[in-house]
């Protein structure tokens, strides 16, 4: 097995049939999106885990349907729930985080890693340390603790595959030349709902316009942090870990058709690029046949139609989240893992009505200046979630004072 930077050419022998898999977040929409493959792929794979955070009525419906051997909700309180939902299928029931762990310690071959937030930062290193093949959706584990996830994966010959659209296109357009030739590497961003509001306006955004996703069906974090651009900033980071690139070679494009996913450019001045529908079963599918492909539902690309394909530089002036992300990566890796963590509480208070739009970048920014004592050398996930846990506190404690003024 080999680890995913790029910088390895070699490739492990296709799946064969009856290859087991793993889906941590199988009820979020990553997690359903790749049941949909697996239940049109049923003969060539085999679930041995399934986990959710709190419906267990829902994980066990899916861990029914799929034949899973497991199942475990992260809610302790739900596990009651769970094992009468499960009841008389023989499949074994868990909750807490010590059961989605364990969940991810089973002898799976594929995990699909798409616990949301920092809680999937230990089943997924739980994962990672048997060697297993990640598909990571998670973009905490790089986000948080990326040069102890890729250090562990070099480690132990683990190969992780990367699920977001924007770096599993960098990873296909690469297959094109060596990793030494690799100049640099272009995510392209929607713009999200508001690439041509007016900064006054942006600031005044509701929840309900920040989750109008124009191209993408996501989650509600992952869609506010689109509406920021933090989510491409983060992208950034991530980039940084899985292709072993500085800052500098890892440049933004917003792309509002969505439809080139990721560029890159070679020494010789080739640019190749992955184009697709905005649809995240295409790279999840890709990840889950690797080296070889699957036949997926996704709608065929139909470039007559797409007709125009538009690119524009992101504005950071009105976007200030996507220049705190480069901000902490260039600052180093426990900076990332306070970002994560502030933008995190603020997309929250946001959502719940306690923060205005505007100020979900003014308190991450703010956290990011208070928390200068709260970086350190992160060599376990303990350290990573001990810096996590730390800048919470700080930005509750700082989010009445941005609030006030941001409103």
């Amino acid at each position: 097995m080999v680890t995913m930077t790029a910088r390895s050419t070699s490739r492990p022998a296709p799946a064969s049939a009856g290859a087991t898999v793993t889906i941590l977040g199988a009820t979020g929409s990553i997690g359903t999106s790749t049941v949909d493959l697996i239940s049109r792929n049923r003969s060539r794979y085999q679930v041995e885990a399934v986990t959710a955070g709190s419906n267990a009525v829902a994980l066990a419906k899916l861990a029914r349907d799929l034949g899973a051997r497991f199942a475990a909700v992260a809610d302790a309180n739900a596990y009651h729930a769970l094992k009468d939902a499960l009841g008389g299928s023989g499949i074994a029931a868990g909750a807490g985080e010590t059961a989605l762990v364990e969940a991810a310690q089973r002898s799976a071959d594929w995990v699909m890693a798409a616990i949301s937030g920092a809680t999937g930062l230990r089943p997924t290193l739980a994962a990672l340390e048997r060697g297993a093949t990640i598909a990571l959706a998670n973009k905490e584990c790089l986000v948080c603790a990326g040069g102890l996830f890729m250090r562990r994966a070099a480690a132990v010959g683990a190969t992780v595959l990367p699920v977001d659209s924007e770096h599993n296109a960098l990873f296909q357009a690469m297959g094109a030349g060596r990793r030494e030739d690799v100049r640099r590497v272009i995510l392209t961003a929607s713009g999200g709902p508001f690439r041509t509001w007016d900064r006054e306006a942006i600031a005044a955004a509701t929840p309900a316009q920040a989750l109008r996703h124009p191209n993408w069906s996501m989650g509600p974090k992952v869609t506010i942090d689109s509406a920021t651009l933090m989510n491409k900033g983060l992208e950034l980071i991530e980039a940084h870990h899985l292709f072993a690139l500085p800052s500098e070679q890892i440049d933004v494009l917003v792309h509002p058709q969505s439809v080139v996913h990721g560029l890159v450019e070679f020494c010789d001045g080739s640019v190749v690029a992955q184009l697709g529908a905005p649809d995240m079963r295409i790279p999840i599918a890709h990840c889950l046949a690797w080296p070889e492909r699957i036949n997926g539902p996704a709608p065929r690309l139909d470039l007559v139609q797409v007709a125009t394909l538009t690119f524009e530089a992101p504005d950071t002036g009105r976007f200030p989240a996507l220049a705190l992300a480069r901000q902490a990566l260039e600052a180093g890796e426990a900076a990332t893992t306070i970002l994560n963590a502030a933008n995190e509480v603020a997309v929250a208070a946001f959502l719940d009505g306690r923060l205005s739009f505007g100020g979900i970048s003014a308190l991450v920014a703010a956290t990011l200046e208070r928390s200068e004592g709260l970086a350190r050398e992160l060599n376990s996930a303990e350290d990573a979630l001990a810096v996590d846990h730390d800048t919470r506190l700080m930005a509750g404690y700082l989010l009445p004072e941005i609030a006030a003024k941001a409103s």
